[in-house]
């Protein structure tokens, strides 16, 4: 039998109880106040304003699911996802910043690490530190497990060598979550998660890479050379990588979904706006029944997306299975939010396609979507396998 919610569960999907509400309410007019007028200057740059930092850490957005006793705001899953919709309706920059901290860095020390490991990283993490997840390579990227990074324990350190690439937050972040395999012969039952502060001896953040959309977020290479890591850095166990980054992936597979959504979402809302004001033939272009269509389509496929991403969440808090819906909301809402964005473009004509006017930065920013975190292929691969196990 499904473990996907039914409307007889007593968990809500698009309707929210009034903690929801409330925090939903903050983290929307924050993105508003203070991220919105931040957005073209930091795209512009390909830079992420440091004086948005602090905000975020006072907020208690980059630790929401930390539980209080080390620091965090004791919130949940489905919080955090909240927080990356509302704040990627602004900024998918900001948004994907906020999600890598949430659903992949805390989350992999929240199952993975050690009551020392939570203590320390868990509470710079919710006050003062951002997290990057380093896993793909040159010749690692759907293939994960391929990768080439090399561990060698030596003593009471492992050294560490290779490179990482695309690796998001790796100019602001101060600890990583690194990736590296003891023994290429052992294929996956190699790979081990290590704990890399960013002042290690031997450890570099390289290149930042120049991108099409998302360019307030830094993506960088990080370079590894004799990087002295102590034992007691491992995250989880010696050969367990794989697991640690099969299990933090399916839920950042949400976490993107929610980035996705909220970028629909804000590209919607520009639009629908725009399409009330702009006259033509004397009369708002709102009332032209095809612009009504392409809204009222728009507005349906962001609420069907909204509906497998808040599913695949409210699964996750309830300690039931999630893999198939998270891969489902992964794919979808980046279908939709390429196609919603593309849409907006054109319901603006002209002005769509210049940088004075919001959507077309929402139409770059959404194509990462469909590759970052496990391709529209990798997901669809998942659902399948996933499907017809089930029959």
């Amino acid at each position: 039998m499904s473990d996907t919610l039914t409307a007889s569960t007593p968990l809500p999907l698009t309707q929210l109880n009034e903690d929801e509400q409330l925090f939903r309410s903050t983290v929307r007019d924050f993105a508003q106040q203070s991220i919105g007028p931040l957005v073209r200057q930091m795209d512009e740059e390909q830079h992420f304003a440091p004086g948005l930092l602090p905000q975020l850490f006072n907020l208690g957005l980059m630790g929401i699911e930390t539980p209080i006793e080390y620091g965090g705001s004791g919130g949940t899953f489905f919080e955090a996802i909240l927080a990356v919709e509302e704040i990627s309706a602004v900024d998918a920059s900001v948004g994907v910043l906020v999600d890598v901290q949430n659903t992949l860095c805390v989350n992999a020390f929240l199952r993975w690490g050690s009551e020392a490991q939570k203590k320390t990283c868990l509470s710079r993490l919710a006050t003062d530190t951002v997290g990057a997840y380093a896993l793909s390579e040159a010749a690692s990227g759907s293939d994960a497990f391929a990768l080439q990074a090399r561990a060698e324990l030596r003593g009471d350190h492992y050294i560490l060598n290779g490179q990482k690439l695309w690796i998001t937050n790796a100019k602001e972040a101060g600890v990583f979550i690194i990736f590296a395999t003891l023994d290429p012969a052992a294929g996956y039952k190699g790979i081990t998660a290590f704990i890399v502060e960013k002042d290690f001896p031997g450890f570099s953040v390289g290149k930042k890479e120049d991108k099409l959309g998302i360019r307030a977020s830094s993506t960088c290479e990080l370079i590894l050379e004799d990087c002295r890591v102590p034992v007691s850095n491992v995250l989880g166990e010696p050969g367990k990588g794989y697991k640690i980054a099969i299990e933090t992936l399916n839920e950042g597979r949400i976490g993107i979904g929610a980035q996705m959504l909220g970028l629909a979402q804000g590209a919607w809302n520009c639009a629908a706006e725009y399409a009330q004001e702009r006259k033509q033939f004397g009369k708002p272009i709102a009332e032209f029944q095809a612009v009504q269509f392409s809204l009222a389509e728009m507005a349906t496929e962001i609420e069907a997306t909204r509906l497998l991403v808040y599913n695949a969440a409210r699964l996750k808090d309830a300690k039931l299975s999630y893999i198939r819906e998270a891969a489902m909301a992964k794919y979808f809402a980046s279908q939709v939010a390429e196609r919603v964005a593309s849409q907006a473009v054109e319901i603006y004509g002209g002005y769509g396609f210049v940088k004075d006017y919001p959507v077309e930065k929402f139409y770059r920013d959404a194509k990462i979507g469909k590759i970052y975190e496990g391709t529209s292929n990798m997901q669809l691969a998942t659902i399948g396998k996933l499907v017809l196990n089930s029959k």
